[in-house]
């Protein structure tokens, strides 16, 4: 699971003559990844696309632009359809015949679109001339007279040329409108005196004579009206079209894309005059099953010999021929976990040679997310929404936010039940029991849970002993508390989240330990992360020590580190261990890289404390929004308890509208903490995984195992004989 999958290399050589045959079995064995050939000395050539591959191209240019126009996409709904069925139109020419159809019916639309549009330029127009009051047919037709007829910015009403007629009209919000009739000798003069005016000529619509600009809308109006009603029954038709040859379309494309994929598969290996051959990484527990597979479809015409196992060692891929150096990354995870594989290569593929970080994304991220969460009131949204988004959505972006909050969720509530012992940031148990037995309730516990409201002072009910006794209790002075609080337990949850940061990154040290173990030898992995984790562990001693002697009871003693006790022993062991890390880091890095490192690890283990700041903060915001809808808006009334004690309980039904104020306000409130929690807890716990656990021992830039397959989401197989396995063996 740690190990990308082991990979051997085959050769596999056949009869030129049966390409075609030879393709449908690489394809039906779904495990063989190509290896392209690159031509040089051996002399063999890159082969030809199959002679059907130009011609499925071109429908497939001819599908993709049907469905364009038709508005089909990847994500519209359409019924699958027979593989069978599929072949049998594309053979009859239904593709051509279905592309006439459609291209009559979108040329319909498009003249009729280009008209509306044309019509209502000249409506435009003739709007603007309708101010002038002049017929059309008085705007040319001249032998000696220039017109020029259009808008202006500023107000053109003033505007006088010497031996011209204007006309003008101007409005504010509408600006300028200008004709003017000059001798064309005199043209020139007009038009640079209507450039001061910000003048832009317009067409003037032809007509008949006297036709004024009103009675020309009326005419344009109607045949706009005429156009739009056609054009809506031109769209009607391809709406028809759509519905009639959506299922045809999305087949045929998906057919025609695996034929042009299959045909295209001879610009990949090498060929002679008489036979091919093919380079391709094969699963190494597949190679014999791969092999048979062949054999059995191919007969005599196929020969497959088996070339290699490449082992991790960087030395095998530095020794091989450059174009077999790299073997592609099967990740190798089970159901679950391989859902987050998707996190994984947000930063790179894994490389064949080193630990997969999947498994422990999968462990660690909802881990996170749930200690910052840890709250039962936000987990079961959290729950809910993942599920229905795993359940819904197959896109991979949707499903990796779906995946971290179902089971990020499912640590929160397990955090908050058992740890925290919080709903909606209200600690579930506030009361206590005293000297004599009785139990009491506290209206105001913030020294015991960092909430003035707690769930059992709310249902004014003392909840059962084994309920209490699922969480850890800390004793205080006022009583004994459930749960923890993360307001007052700040000091155990900043140790606790420091001691989680130095397991993650241990792990991660570790794994980087073991990358460079196989990659190399025992010997290379020592200095070159030895030495690191020899000083890693080297420094949480002397903190730990320093930290003891710096916080010892009654203010700092120093005399710890040498007298003797267990803080000594850990300080002069951590002097060793720091002082043994660093040579061998200094021998394996470089003085600098090993003395640098001592700092780094300070930081790197410190940087876990956001887990418990993150959750102390919606802590916080929790308390404060719980005071005022609960302590400030809800009605209360003081009683007198089983042991005698005056408390405040809440009365609802004191004032209906207070109550539904405040039940209102409160679930608003909460939902902006939870939406922050989202991106809070999940950010950080994503950078955790990123920056700190993966930087430890991820190189990635690996090449992901492709091998030739047939993806069929549309399209099936009717018939149990014709149908060629289209998962990966």
């Amino acid at each position: 699971m740690l190990l990308p999958e082991s990979m051997s290399r085959i050769v596999v050589a056949g009869t030129k003559s049966r390409m075609e045959d030879a393709i449908d079995a690489f394809y039906s064995v779904g495990s063989l990844h190509v290896i392209d050939h690159t031509t040089g000395d051996d002399g063999l050539s890159i082969g030809s696309p199959t002679p059907s591959t130009s011609k499925a191209s071109e429908r497939l240019l001819k599908v993709r632009a049907m469905e364009k126009e038709l508005g089909i996409t990847n994500k519209t709904s359409t019924a699958d359809v027979a593989v069978e069925d599929v072949r049998k139109q594309i053979s009859a020419g239904d593709v051509e015949s279905v592309e006439r159809e459609v291209l009559e019916a979108v040329d319909a639309r498009n003249d009729l679109t280009q008209k509306i549009t044309e019509l209502n330029a000249r409506k435009q127009n003739l709007e603007t001339l309708e101010r002038l009051s002049l017929p059309l047919d008085l705007y040319s037709g001249y032998n000696s007279l220039a017109v020029l007829v259009g808008t202006t910015v500023a107000d053109p009403t003033a505007l006088s040329i010497e031996g011209a007629e204007v006309f003008a009209d101007y409005r504010k919000k509408k600006g300028g409108v200008v004709a003017v009739f000059v001798r064309k000798e005199s043209a020139d003069n007009a038009a640079a005196a209507l450039a001061d005016y910000g003048f832009a000529e317009i067409q003037v619509p032809q007509g008949p004579k006297g036709l004024t600009p009103a009675e020309a809308l009326k005419k344009v109006d109607a045949d706009i009206a005429a156009a739009t009603e056609r054009l809506e029954a031109a769209n009607t038709s391809l709406d028809a079209l759509r519905s009639k040859h959506m299922s045809f379309l999305k087949g045929t494309d998906e057919e025609l894309a695996i034929e042009v994929e299959k045909g295209s598969v001879p610009l990949r290996v090498a060929v002679s005059r008489y036979s091919y051959v093919m380079d391709a990484w094969v699963p190494t527990a597949k190679v014999d099953a791969v092999k048979a597979g062949l054999e059995q479809k191919l007969g005599d015409d196929v020969y497959v010999e088996f070339q290699e196992t490449r082992g991790r060692k960087l030395a095998d891929s530095e020794a091989a021929e450059p174009r077999f150096s790299k073997v592609p990354t099967r990740q190798k995870n089970g159901k679950i976990v391989s859902e987050f594989e998707y996190a994984t290569s947000l930063v790179s593929i894994p490389r064949y040679q080193e630990i997969d970080p999947t498994v422990l994304i999968a462990i660690f991220l909802p881990l996170f997310f749930g200690y910052m969460v840890g709250d039962l009131g936000y987990a079961i949204p959290f729950i809910i929404l993942g599920a229905y988004g795993l359940k819904k959505t197959r896109h991979k972006d949707w499903r990796s936010i779906a995946l971290a909050l179902f089971f990020g969720g499912i640590w929160a509530a397990i955090f908050g039940l058992f740890f925290y012992g919080e709903f909606l940031g209200m600690h579930f148990i506030g009361g206590h029991y005293d000297d004599v037995g009785a139990w009491h309730w506290h209206e105001d516990s913030v020294a015991l849970g960092g909430t003035s409201v707690t769930w059992d002072w709310i249902f004014g009910q003392q909840f059962p002993e084994w309920f209490a006794n699922m969480m850890p209790s800390f004793d205080h002075a006022a009583g004994t508390h459930h749960g923890v609080g993360k307001l007052v337990e700040v000091g155990f949850l900043l140790k606790l989240a420091v001691y989680i940061g130095i397991v993650h990154l241990a792990i991660g040290y570790l794994c980087g330990f073991y990358n460079h173990m196989i990659q190399e030898n025992g010997r290379g992995a020592f200095f070159a992360k030895g030495g690191l984790i020899i000083s890693f562990f080297g420094m949480i001693a002397f903190c730990y020590a320093l930290t003891n002697a710096m916080m010892a009871s009654g203010g700092a003693d120093w005399g710890l580190l040498t007298d003797g006790g267990t803080t000594c022993v850990v300080f002069i062991l951590s002097i060793i261990l720091l002082a043994i890390g660093t040579g061998i880091g200094i021998k394996g890095e470089g003085a600098m890289g090993a003395i640098m490192a001592l700092p780094e690890f300070l930081g790197q283990i410190l940087s876990y404390t956001r887990l418990a700041a993150i959750a102390m903060s919606k802590a916080g915001m929790a308390l404060a929004f719980n005071y005022i809808c609960i302590g400030m808006i809800l009605p209360t009334m003081a009683v007198i308890d089983a042991a005698g004690d005056t408390i405040t309980v809440l009365d609802p039904t004191a004032n209906i509208a207070f109550t539904i104020i405040g039940i209102l306000l409160l679930a608003f409130l909460h939902l902006v903490i939870w939406t922050l929690a989202i991106l809070s807890g999940g950010l950080h716990a994503l950078r955790l995984q990123f920056v700190e656990l993966m930087t430890r021992f991820f190189d990635g830039n690996g090449i992901a195992f492709s091998p030739l397959r047939e993806i069929r989401k549309k399209t099936f197989f009717s018939s149990k004989n014709a149908n060629i396995d289209t998962q990966e063996v």
